[in-house]
């Protein structure tokens, strides 16, 4: 590598904040190119930094119970950028998750686990784990990984370049050149409703409100939820599942799968009662059986990158500006994807896989020259089938009442368990499931789109964020099934009590703790001692209560990104933290690019889209690696200068583009 002189005594000093799965892959990446680029270069040595567990960060942490699960089967993980050779496991080369826990089960009489099982986060944490280690025994000689195990307070910016680290446990500041971001989830200062919950409790003993957070650092034991205490949830997505397991499995309670494939759960009696609710009053459905490969890949025909690219040209020639509109430029293509995927496996289904693929090329045929399909329908004999309809899939109770908690309950599980046996037929041959499972596969599309200011700032807002993610969070990444059998026992055993759609959180003064009601079913309210907000925080950079972010939003090192779209004349303030395109480096309050600091994964949420990303996938050049992999090259590629211009370039070719916007 050039500019990095291999007699040089002064190491080239980098620090990753943060070892979850964004900041080891980095780390493995790094690892790559040290082995596979033989060019003279200055000694590295590298702090892999954590303030929970150094090469699993805190929500993977191997401390944690084994009854919180993934929600992607174990063939489809890799942290891996390579697929095992026949050698050993090394960065470029090493198992996937599901090959590592076979392996395990073979060598150590671990419970093994199939390609479309699911692993629990502690199994998950280990293997990440097991992937640091075999980072640091496969450096070269002139590079060295230092674990610290330490909290970072303050990054201060060094007269010739780099940052003084200031550590919680540590008086001796850490000199470093180049410093990676991957810090994860954030806990957020509370908005108003948290502020006014935690005010509420602060003076009621007993009473609790525990803000979103992962549920394995929630404070969900006996101190301070007794046996038998009415407890609210706030949200039923995927840490709702989780919090319900930690209260019933993690109270001694069992689940007994029954012949016809439900579960029946026999309590403890040491369980709290649960009542939850949410918007739509629906659980997050599960996700389908898996029927897909690894290196399964959608082949989209409607929203492809040359559709997106072909649409800002389209609206730079009618606006002046090319940001799109979600609604009208990417949510239609969005849904031709999941009809045509929808309508084949239908016809598959039927009539068998010949069929389906005469079938798809005549339905894409018509939908790329802009025709109707509802002939072809017609003649394919679907037209009595229900269209796909994610809004009512989403809300399927709508507006409705009912007229009391029993009508609800008994059409929940209605609901439940129609969409259990629809995620049985899986996520290939299940038309519902496998056209579902396309809003995993074209989320790389999706943010081609929105990503960087890709979407005018109003349309963002509204169209993108309020109306069409939460949708797409409920129908696209569900928990396994059994985790929803497991719930449909537990409302019949009476645990799990679910309100009802539009369900309202309120301090209750008279009656000393919190109410919890369903506007939409009579009778449903009920009094919790405990409120337990089930949601994970949303990243934002002005609410993150971390030192070290404050410290840089303080110093000016880091910043908002703010679309600022003068043809529209409209303003969106994201929360998210301002980097460029690849490498990601962090653009400074002046507007500056700051070569020597990169933002990778949650942080950045806002800026781009769907960050939370925890693996790769086995023999696929994903995203998820390329980011990485970007970062590492810039990483050792030159002096400061060199990377000073570079950074400079990636914003001056992003000029008059989407990506352009300012910094708050």
């Amino acid at each position: 590598m050039t500019g990095l002189p291999h007699d040089d005594p002064q190491p080239l000093t980098v620090a990753v904040i943060g070892t979850g799965p964004r900041g080891l892959s980095v780390l493995e990446r790094l690892a790559v190119r040290l082995r596979e680029e033989p060019a003279p270069r200055r000694r590295l040595r590298v702090y892999a930094i954590d303030a929970v567990e150094v090469g699993a960060g805190r929500v993977w942490r191997t401390d944690q119970q084994d009854w919180f699960t993934m929600n992607t089967v174990v063939g489809q993980v890799t942290m891996y950028s390579g697929e095992p050779d026949g050698g050993p496991a090394r960065p470029g080369a090493g198992p996937s998750l599901g090959q590592w826990i076979a392996d395990r089960a073979r060598t150590h009489g671990e419970e093994p686990l199939g390609p479309n099982d699911y692993a629990s986060r502690l199994r998950y944490g280990q293997y990440l784990r097991s992937v640091y280690r075999t980072i640091a025994e496969h450096l070269p000689e002139e590079a060295e990984l230092v674990p610290v195990h330490d909290r970072i307070l303050r990054a201060r910016p060094r007269p010739g370049g780099g940052y003084e680290l200031v550590r919680e446990n540590d008086p001796a500041p850490l000199g470093v050149d180049r410093l990676v971001l991957a810090t994860g989830h954030p806990r957020n200062e509370p908005d108003d409703f948290e502020r006014e919950m935690l005010d509420f409790a602060a003076g009621r003993p007993g009473v609790h409100y525990l803000c979103g957070d992962s549920a394995a650092d929630l404070a969900l034991d006996s101190a301070t939820i007794p046996p038998g205490t009415t407890v609210g949830v706030l949200g039923m997505g995927l840490s709702f599942y989780d919090v319900m397991v930690a209260l019933t499995l993690g109270r001694g309670g069992t689940f007994t799968t029954l012949p016809d494939g439900s579960m029946r759960y026999e309590p403890s009696g040491r369980e709290p009662h649960i009542v939850a609710g949410s918007r739509s009053g629906l659980p997050i459905p599960a996700r389908g059986k898996n029927q897909k490969e690894p290196h399964h890949s959608h082949r989209a025909l409607f929203l492809t990158p040359h559709a997106v690219e072909q649409a800002r040209k389209r609206r730079l020639a009618e606006t002046g500006g090319p940001r799109l509109d979600f609604d009208e430029d990417v949510l239609p293509l969005l849904l031709r994807e999941l009809d045509h995927v929808y309508w084949t496996a239908h016809v598959t289904a039927r009539d068998g896989q010949e069929a389906g693929e005469r079938f798809a090329e005549r339905h894409a045929s018509v939908l790329l020259t802009g025709g109707n399909p509802a002939e072809l329908l017609r003649e394919a004999g679907l037209d009595g089938l229900p269209a796909l309809d994610l809004q009512k899939l989403a809300r399927p109770f709508g507006d409705r009442h009912f007229p009391d908690p029993q009508a609800f309950r008994a059409e929940l599980l209605d609901v439940m368990r129609w969409d259990l046996s629809e995620a049985d037929l899986g996520n290939g041959e299940g038309p519902l499931k496998a056209a579902l499972d396309v809003l995993r596969d074209i989320r790389n599309v999706v943010r081609e789109a929105v990503d960087y200011g890709g979407l005018r700032p109003s349309s963002h807002q509204e169209a993108f964020l309020r109306r069409f993610l939460p949708v797409n969070a409920l129908l696209s990444a569900g928990p396994p099934r059994y985790r929803v059998r497991q719930l449909v026992a537990l409302i019949e055993a009476g645990v799990v009590e679910v309100a009802g759609p539009a369900t309202s959180y309120t301090a209750d003064e008279e009656a000393g703790g919190f109410r919890v009601v369903s506007p939409r079913v009579a009778g449903s309210a009920r009094t919790a001692r405990v409120l337990i907000d089930a949601r994970i925080p949303t990243p934002h950079l002005r609410r993150d209560t971390s030192p070290l972010v404050r410290g840089l939003l303080e110093d000016g090192l880091v910043s908002e990104y703010v679309v600022d779209d003068s043809v529209h004349g409209e303003r969106f303030e994201s929360g998210g933290l301002a980097v460029t395109r690849a490498p990601f480096h962090v653009v400074d309050a002046g507007g500056r690019v700051r070569a020597d600091l990169y933002a990778l994964g949650i942080p950045t949420e806002h800026t781009r889209w769907f960050t939370q990303v925890g693996s790769s996938r086995p023999g696929m050049r994903t995203l998820f690696y390329r980011d990485a992999d970007a970062i590492a090259a810039d990483l050792l590629a030159g002096g400061p200068e060199e990377s000073r211009s570079a950074g400079r370039a990636l914003v001056g070719a992003a000029s008059g583009t989407p990506s352009e916007g300012s910094r708050a």
